[in-house]
């Protein structure tokens, strides 16, 4: 009975944090002409409970209907949304920012909190679109083609993220690292950034080092048969360096998305590409909260 009772405060302790969150991104309502029956933070909320509880938008509703407390806790003592209204607003343009938005803004409020720079680590992996065991794939004859790529940057004390990218895999590494390093600049600077050989590139050290101001340690992938590499920063990241600079913390974003998957699932239950993409920023920003 304890454990229910303590699974009970987690998920509204979730919707409570996500519901002040959400406060600060968005407005009260989306349309001045809207019947105003719920607000848009109310609707994030729901969306984040969603993906905590890896269901469906009629699960969820179904979840809070007989969940008194956790629907005060969302101001909806009695009338609760239709499951049509949570999929409409899921689609919207600005729903995947506005999670990311979040994502960050809980990042620069633990370095307020923390002041001491922490160090990070940056990675990516696949959440899959199907349900489909790989055993079945392949007995059918077919393959694993398509996949919602996730590239984040964690803090490698406090596991939490900086900012997401999200693509569809396969694709290297590299083609997210661009964005994905300019969201994580605007949520902390951390002393070290530590990387595998996916990301390594000479332009990946100078945005890191030059720009955002923290020290990259990549380690280096063999692009020629001499095994000699070009560039400043690249020639540097050599065994000994690598050791000395501690590169074993990189494994900290491996376990961020071992917890992400234990949790919240490796599996996205949304048909359309928008709110598949969707489905994996709400998959993060509840992991987030209930850390």
């Amino acid at each position: 009975m304890k454990a229910n009772e303590s699974k009970a405060a987690v998920i509204e302790k979730v919707a409570e944090m996500s519901l002040q969150l959400g406060g600060k991104h968005l407005a009260d309502y989306g349309a001045t002409r809207s019947r105003h029956d719920f607000t848009q933070r109310q609707l994030m909320a729901c969306l984040v409970l969603r993906a905590y509880l890896k269901t469906t938008y009629r699960g969820v509703l179904e979840f809070l209907s007989v969940s008194p407390a956790l629907r005060q806790r969302l101001g909806r003592d009695e009338k609760l949304p239709h499951h049509t209204t949570l999929q409409k607003f899921s689609a919207r343009s600005k729903v995947l920012e506005i999670a990311d938005a979040m994502i960050r803004s809980i990042a620069r409020a633990h370095g307020r909190l923390e002041p001491e720079p922490e160090a990070a680590a940056m990675d990516a992996t696949g959440l899959e679109t199907t349900t489909a065991s790989a055993h079945f794939q392949c007995r059918r004859g077919g393959e694993r083609r398509k996949w919602v790529k996730l590239s984040t940057v964690v803090l490698c004390g406090s596991l939490l993220p900086l900012g997401l990218v999200l693509d569809w895999g396969p694709t290297n590494d590299k083609c997210q690292a661009q964005a994905l390093l300019a969201k994580a600049r605007l949520a902390a600077v951390p002393d070290t950034l530590y990387a595998d050989a996916g990301y390594d590139a000479e332009w990946v050290h100078v945005q890191c080092r030059e720009e955002w101001g923290v020290e990259s340690v990549i380690k280096p992938a063999k692009h020629r048969a001499d095994g000699r590499r070009n560039g400043l920063w690249r020639s540097g990241m050599t065994k000994p360096y690598l050791k000395r600079m501690q590169y074993g913390k990189r494994w900290a974003v491996e376990s961020f998305f071992s917890g992400l998957k234990r949790t919240m699932g490796s599996t996205l239950t949304s048909r359309t590409p928008k709110q598949l993409l969707a489905e994996a920023a709400f998959k993060v920003l509840a992991y987030t909260l209930r850390r």
